[in-house]
């Protein structure tokens, strides 16, 4: 079966939409997990991207998050044993990469990059409900959890943040190329 890919347009602007601004507090993602929603436990759970519990240490996914600062090898050794990553990163001579399975996506999906060129700050987001009684993508940042998922991180110092390029294959496999300087 052959793979499909879609280049997903980077947005450069001098700051992120602010929709993720409100912090998803640790009790307050607790509660919310504890949902019996399928599509929240796929969207936030163990071995996610946007996981808050992301290595069993709560990090708010509205945050900028330091990824490329870890060994991905240690990190992500028990959730790849136990099948439970859907995220992958690596550093190259060229740059780095990012691999990260899309929750609750498919044909419709709504995923958006966009790249803090001030801060150095990579963003990926998407909608998984919309919310009821607004316009598409004009939406609160009340509760954004409730609606989507977020993950933003900081790239590293020899990032090309101009030359930053993203694919998303078979609906639901995200891949974002970041070169060095």
């Amino acid at each position: 079966m052959a793979s499909s890919k879609k280049l997903i347009e980077v947005q450069t602007e001098d700051q992120t939409p602010h929709k993720w601004c409100v912090s998803l507090g640790e009790e307050v993602f607790k509660r919310f997990f504890s949902q019996v929603n399928p599509t929240v436990h796929k969207v936030f759970g163990d071995g996610s991207l946007f996981s808050p519990m992301l290595f069993g240490k709560f990090f708010d996914p509205s945050d900028a998050f330091p990824l490329w600062e870890f060994e991905s090898d240690i990190l992500l050794s028990h959730l790849r044993s136990t099948n439970q990553s859907t995220v992958d990163w690596c550093q190259t001579n060229e740059g780095y990469i990012l691999k990260a399975e899309i929750p609750g996506t498919g044909k419709n999906n709504n995923i958006e990059v966009h790249v803090d060129k001030g801060k150095k700050v990579v963003e990926i987001s998407g909608q998984w409900k919309k919310q009821k009684d607004s316009k598409e993508n004009e939406w609160s940042c009340g509760h954004w959890w409730e609606y989507g998922y977020v993950r933003r991180l900081e790239m590293h110092e020899d990032a090309d943040w101009k030359h930053i390029h993203a694919h998303i294959y078979n609906d639901i496999f995200l891949e974002i190329h970041i070169p060095r300087l």
